[in-house]
């Protein structure tokens, strides 16, 4: 059973910067595709940031493109999000994700699995 616990989340300020880590356990991690999803309070869970299993395919929701990034260490069963220059519409849960695939994709239907998530709160 694979299980996802994410951290990092925190509280911080319009500007500043924020680093996400979310360990991954119970089953090969080089045979998942990760990603990293934000829900904030009355919306969906969208989109932010995925990687494929070797860390060379990368893609990123347009409105974090440029700040954030996103990648893996696979010695350490460990992907991060690292988020600069935070807006306060980044106030959000985030959630990281595993599916088992080569290749990464955007939706999170497709995702097996989700960590239990990590508040980000950016005040103004």
């Amino acid at each position: 059973q694979v299980q996802l616990v994410e951290s990092g989340g925190g509280l911080v300020q319009a500007g500043d910067s924020l680093t996400l880590a979310c360990t991954f356990s119970g089953r090969s991690f080089v045979s998942y595709a990760m990603s990293w999803f934000r829900q904030a309070p009355g919306e969906e869970r969208k989109f932010v940031a995925g990687i494929n299993w070797n860390g060379d395919t990368t893609l990123y929701a347009d409105s974090v493109k440029g700040r954030f990034t996103i990648s893996r260490d696979n010695t350490k069963n460990t992907a991060y999000l690292r988020m600069s220059t935070l807006k306060p519409e980044g106030t959000a849960v985030y959630y990281c994700a595993a599916l088992v695939s080569v290749v990464v994709v955007r939706g999170a239907d497709e995702y097996d699995y989700w960590g239990q998530g990590t508040q980000v709160t950016v005040s103004s």
